[in-house]
């Protein structure tokens, strides 16, 4: 976050950095909230677990680990090992040293180092696709500026016959590809363009498309007649189908558009999984992942404390040139609130005439604090529980705020989560 600040008010004149000084000291006397009342539907869910994974006691020796372990993604493959992509590096700034470590396990204690890729580029977004005997791991590669934003466009590596290709470059320019799935056995992946204008002084300018694969490897949009998911000032995206056959999903808009800052809640009929319809959210539930258990549809993001958790605080104009007022004091009072990575619910909102009819409830925080979230999600030993890898500052240590959390060192968590019908 210290990064978006800094574009930010790079575009603006001297009397905006002393705004947002001024803005600091009066932001960190906020008070932060509580812990939301739950709203539990058909299910308890209880954390009945956590261990460290990264670094942890079942990682193979040797393993070089940077202080910042965070961006991550876990399949279950078909050959019988859990694999774990993750990003490792110095810090969680952009930066060459920055390396995208593999490892896989058949128990989820004892991992083994399955391969590591470099680039001299940061690299980010792992996502893993598991199809049949393949499996795809798809990066992000962007620059090296620690105060910068500069996706340059995805590549991607196959493991097949037991080893793994090299990175190669894989779609569109200055594409990131943010969620990696199968829907009905197809698969599927959500991607994004426009990321780099999401933290300047132009207008922001983003897409969200959904493509679909034969076989892993070759990709077309999903519906072509019908065009992107979402345009806008939203990236991070995801969804899952529900319970009646229609496709619950999520927006992160942190650049805001003209229905506001924040997410936005979707809905797509059955047929037409690409066909989103959208309501505004003003909260902000970064790094979403999205997945469906015994009926409901659940979110894992993250969670800001200040307030009521909003994002948007009203300060400036909403639209025009001076806007870029309004996204600064957002951005840096998101950075000095404190963080969760919280489970969230799909529920029907009855007095919505919108043809979404879906709001998120709160149902618990993971432990967490700090820089946190960036979930991935697998099913359990047990149908009543479900595994969630995901990263934070220390549990241990202090509770820090945002920006200093990603200035710390981070570690990767698994917990098991366990969904007791009443």
């Amino acid at each position: 976050m210290l990064r978006r600040v800094a574009l930010i008010a790079a575009g603006c004149a001297g009397l905006l950095l002393l705004t947002l000084a001024a803005a600091a000291v009066f932001l960190l006397r906020v008070p932060e909230e509580a812990t939301p009342p739950a709203e539990p539907g058909r299910h308890t869910v209880q954390v009945v677990e956590t261990r460290p994974i990264v670094p942890g006691p079942g990682l193979p020796d040797g393993l070089a680990l940077g202080a910042s372990n965070n961006n991550l993604d876990a399949v279950r493959h078909g050959d019988g090992f859990v694999y774990l992509a993750f990003r490792t590096a110095p810090h969680h700034f952009a930066n060459t040293e920055t390396r995208i470590v593999v490892v896989r396990s058949r128990d989820e204690l004892s991992w083994e180092l399955d391969h590591e890729f470099a680039l001299g580029h940061d690299l980010r977004e792992p996502r893993l696709l598991s199809h049949g005997d393949r499996l795809v791991l798809f990066v992000s590669k962007l620059g090296s500026d620690p105060l910068a934003f500069e996706p340059a466009g995805m590549v991607r590596a196959v493991r097949e016959t037991g080893r793994w290709s090299e990175l190669a470059p894989f779609g569109a320019e200055r594409t990131i590809g943010w969620r990696a799935r199968t829907i009905e056995g197809t698969p599927a992946l959500i991607a994004y363009q426009g990321g780099g204008t999401a933290y300047g002084a132009e207008e922001t300018r983003m897409r969200i498309d959904l493509f679909r694969s034969d076989d892993g490897l070759d990709w077309r949009p999903w519906d072509p007649e019908h065009g992107p998911l979402y345009e806008g000032g939203g990236g991070e995206a995801d969804f899952a189908r529900s319970a009646d056959g229609d496709y619950f999903g999520t927006v992160r808009v942190e650049s805001g558009d003209d229905r506001g800052f924040g997410s936005r809640v979707c809905r797509a009929p059955a047929a037409h999984p690409a066909r989103w319809r959208c309501r505004p959210d003003p909260r902000k539930y970064d790094s979403p992942f999205v997945f469906a258990h015994d009926g409901e549809v659940y979110l894992l993001g993250r969670r800001n404390l200040r307030g009521d958790g909003r994002v948007d605080q009203g300060v400036g104009p909403s639209s025009g040139r001076l806007q870029i007022l309004r996204v600064a004091w957002n951005h840096l009072n998101y950075s000095l609130a404190r963080k969760r990575c919280a489970l969230w619910r799909f529920v029907p909102d009855p007095e919505a005439d919108d043809g979404v009819g879906l709001r998120l409830a709160f149902v618990l925080d993971l432990p967490s604090r700090g820089d946190t979230c960036f979930a991935a999600v697998l099913s359990g030993r047990r149908p009543e529980e479900r595994i969630v890898y995901d990263y934070s500052n220390p549990l241990d240590g202090p509770d820090p705020r945002w920006i200093e959390g990603q200035r710390g060192e981070t570690r990767i968590h698994r917990h098991v989560l366990r969904f007791r019908r009443h």
